[in-house]
């Protein structure tokens, strides 16, 4: 209340005894002016700040507003994605994913660093990107009425559906009426399953449909399909046509749901960026490109059939690259032949050979970390150097695991790590304590959690930090070195 006030109700006051103006008691009437003094101040302030917003342009600053101009000022573009065998995954300690290279290569064109935000799901991807938590959503997220009244969908686009997974033969199904009669596994309380139950209803019945236990993997089980444990599965035709590339025997042809259209999305407070994506996406140069990065993921072949070799009769020799693997078989203070059956598993002892992702040589290290192990380039492909070096990383890797104290089973954990990168078997320990098993046992306890790696279920847990792997392709890596390793100590000399 300001003095000049107090001044008056004083004087007035004192006239009428103190107690009573104007028949209202003193204090009510100090109650009573102070209220409207108040309310005088508070719509004064009002208008004042609904005149500063209208001069500005009205709500919404254009400073809160990240688009591309912001972008390239801040040199960051946060991209939001999920952990998948098609968005985003670790390989051999390096960041790979068939999204995750497209939003690379987008980085690069606009001149900025990529920082990577991991969602949980879907929905929290969506509700990051309306909040301004990320710039962009790298991910195939289905262009669903709803999601189209939250964001903006780039020309980034795909369209997929469900299709039957089976094995070429004279045989399979070609027309969804053949499926009556046939026995086609499905993970529970899925889409697939429900598409499944319809699919029977709609062609009059006669589907047996089994439905997996919940630890069992899409992955699992078209790897189940493509080895003829069981005759058929469903799936995305995106996630058969990259399994197809590691068991070549698939046919994925038969189409048995409508599509499905997914896209990257933006903000709708980014026009700009969205056009720069629509853009980058449809430029004719960049087209070699991206079919390189599509060949790499759904073309290149990715298993490995390591056979065998003969055995020439009255000889001990493994390969021609015995002595050395005898000379840096010390460095990990391995059993050389162990050291032979992981360059036989990893390249058939082929020194020029390059997997879809890169690695090289005798020993298939990724170019970063056989740089890391002291090597150029140009050794690349060395068969000594690339041995050494395979070496070098077995004892790094050696060193990683020296918690589990018996050296057998910490083969098998270095083993696993040389195949992946180190990060997937420290979740799969961790998942195996979490679940009542022990950490440093690898059968039937850590194996069993490097399976499940490839469950959204096991490889979203919060103990979880390196995310989806292959965990079966793992897990069998360890067994296939093994068993080569007790192959060769049957006849190759210590």
């Amino acid at each position: 209340m300001s003095t000049s006030i107090k001044k008056r109700i004083a004087k007035i006051a004192q006239k009428n005894n103190n107690s009573y103006i104007y028949g209202i008691k003193l204090e009510t009437l100090n109650i009573i002016v102070m209220y409207r003094v108040t309310k005088l101040f508070l719509y004064i302030v009002s208008l004042t700040l609904l005149v500063s917003i209208s001069a500005c342009g009205g709500f919404g600053n254009d400073d809160d507003v990240v688009d591309l101009k912001q972008i390239k000022e801040i040199g960051k573009l946060r991209v939001i994605t999920l952990f998948g065998p098609m968005s985003y995954f670790s390989y051999k300690d390096n960041d790979m994913g068939y999204e995750y290279e497209f939003a690379s290569d987008l980085c690069k064109e606009i001149g900025v660093e990529m920082e990577l935000i991991i969602a949980p799901d879907e929905e929290t991807m969506v509700e990051m990107l309306v909040n301004g938590e990320g710039d962009l959503i790298a991910y195939r997220l289905p262009s669903t009425i709803e999601y189209k009244d939250k964001v903006s969908f780039t020309n980034r686009e795909y369209i997929t559906n469900q299709v039957i997974v089976q094995c070429k033969s004279d045989s399979m199904a070609r027309d969804v009426l053949d499926l009556s009669g046939k026995v086609v596994h499905v993970k529970p309380n899925t889409i697939y399953a429900d598409r499944l139950s319809d699919l029977n209803n709609e062609i009059g019945g006669g589907m047996e449909i089994v439905y997996a236990p919940d630890s069992v993997s899409t992955d699992d089980l078209i790897a189940q399909t493509a080895m003829h444990k069981i005759p058929m599965t469903i799936a995305d035709n995106d996630i058969a046509r990259l399994n197809k590339t590691y068991f070549g025997n698939l046919n994925y042809d038969l189409d048995v749901s409508f599509p499905q259209r997914a896209a990257w999305a933006v903000s709708k407070n980014s026009p700009e960026l969205l056009e720069y994506i629509n853009n980058w996406s449809k430029n004719s140069k960049k087209k070699l490109y991206f079919s390189q990065i599509y060949r790499k993921y759904f073309e290149k072949s990715k298993y490995f059939e390591a056979a065998g070799l003969t055995r020439i009769p009255g000889r001990n020799q493994i390969s021609s690259f015995d002595d050395y693997f005898r000379k840096y078989a010390s460095i990990p203070s391995w059993d050389w032949r162990l050291l032979a059956a992981v360059a036989y598993k990893e390249s058939k002892f082929d020194p020029q050979i390059v997997s879809w992702a890169g690695a090289c040589g005798l020993m298939q290290l990724m170019p970063n970390t056989a740089i890391s192990m002291g090597m150029t380039e140009d050794d690349f492909h060395v068969p000594e150097l690339s041995i050494k070096a395979g070496a070098k990383y077995i004892k790094q890797l050696n060193n990683m695991f020296l918690s589990v104290q018996d050296p057998a089973e910490r083969v098998k954990f270095v083993l696993a790590s040389y195949n992946s990168g180190p990060g997937h078997i420290f979740d799969a320990r961790a998942l195996a304590e979490k679940y009542g098993k022990d950490p440093n046992i690898w059968y039937e306890n850590v194996e069993t959690y490097i399976r499940l790696k490839s469950e959204s279920t096991y490889y979203t847990d919060n103990i979880c930090k390196f995310g989806y792997c292959r965990g079966n392709d793992i897990a069998n890596y360890v067994d296939v070195v093994l068993s080569k390793y007790e192959e060769y100590k049957l006849w190759a000399r210590p």
